[in-house]
């Protein structure tokens, strides 16, 4: 008799979604941040100073989705845009003193904890459950969708943390 593993798989899948889900609004009721937002954020703070086109390399992010996620962390006080000294063609990012703040009292994201679980894999394990996530995205009919690697839902430069 063949077993349908449809629902525990489903129920998986719902469990990764609602975790993400609660990570986000933990985020967004601390912070008043997206993951995004913060991921952004952290990236600048971590740097002396720091372009665009630096944070946008490091997190595998467009550069217009850079672009507005600075905007709104610019528009928030957390983060200034000064031209460089040495080249004023050049856009420096820097944090703020409240946005070390936002950084300093963030709850720990979903992403992290990911990336220190899933690195301790071994490798073939790793592969394993890359190529079942890359099947299921096919199964899905989400495999030509654009995605960064980060655990969040909605739209990533999206203005309203609780909006999806």
């Amino acid at each position: 008799m063949e077993s349908d593993l449809s629902n525990p798989t489903l129920q998986a899948l719902r469990r990764i979604l609602r975790a993400t889900e609660i990570g986000s609004r933990k985020l967004a009721s601390t912070t008043g941040l997206t993951p995004s937002q913060m991921l952004v954020l952290r990236e600048i703070g971590g740097r002396h100073q720091a372009t665009p086109s630096m944070i946008a390399a490091a997190l595998k992010f467009s550069q217009a989705t850079i672009t507005n996620v600075v905007d709104r962390l610019v528009l928030s006080g957390l983060v200034t845009r000064e031209r460089s000294e040495r080249d004023k063609r050049q856009i420096m990012l820097n944090a703020t003193a409240a946005g070390l703040e936002a950084l300093a009292c963030a709850p720990d994201l979903l992403q992290s904890q990911f990336t220190e679980r899933f690195s301790s894999l071994p490798a073939w394990e790793q592969a394993m459950i890359l190529a079942s996530l890359e099947k299921l995205s096919v199964i899905l009919g989400a495999q030509d969708m654009d995605a960064a690697p980060l655990l969040d839902s909605g739209a990533i430069d999206r203005t309203n943390p609780a909006a999806t």
